[in-house]
């Protein structure tokens, strides 16, 4: 199934653009949810995502209820630190709808409301407890490629 990374109000340009490079190399679409803490035509984020932008599908919205009103079918995984599931525990290779990873803004997470509403969708990256957490783009390279591991890397090289 077609996976995709969905990040709720993105605060840090290289974060972002980095993710956009890495959804290129992997054929994942990218979902921004609105406000953004930056413009996306700024010269770092361009820089992240060097001259890739141009190949990355990148969808907008307004909010996180517009994402789930057109995907309703979809499977959406919330990314957090301290998550009940590891990222490993789960089994993308014979889901039947599109996956998404959803990450929050890099400052204060997703919405706590969300988070209470779906405790049994929450994943997390095991990691020590030196680090208050993982860096947004290395987390999410670290998901589509646990996701695509499983799905046999459909068509990539």
């Amino acid at each position: 199934m077609p996976v995709h990374v969905a990040l709720y109000q993105p605060e840090i340009p290289p974060n972002t653009g980095n993710i956009a490079r890495t959804c290129v190399a992997t054929n994942v679409d990218l979902h921004l949810i609105h406000p953004l803490g930056f413009d996306i035509d700024i010269k770092t984020a361009r820089r992240a995502g060097m001259d890739y932008w141009e190949h990355a599908v990148v969808h907008h919205y307004d909010s996180l209820d517009e994402l789930f009103a057109k995907y309703p079918e979809a499977c959406f995984y919330l990314i957090e630190t301290g998550g009940h599931h590891l990222h490993t525990d789960i089994d993308f290779s014979d889901a039947d709808a599109d996956i998404f990873f959803l990450f929050g803004k890099e400052s204060s997470g997703l919405p706590k409301d969300l988070l209470t509403e779906h405790t049994d969708k929450i994943l997390t990256i095991p990691m020590s407890d030196k680090v208050r957490s993982l860096n947004l783009s290395n987390t999410a390279a670290i998901l589509i490629y646990e996701a695509l591991r499983q799905q046999g890397y459909g068509g990539l090289v």
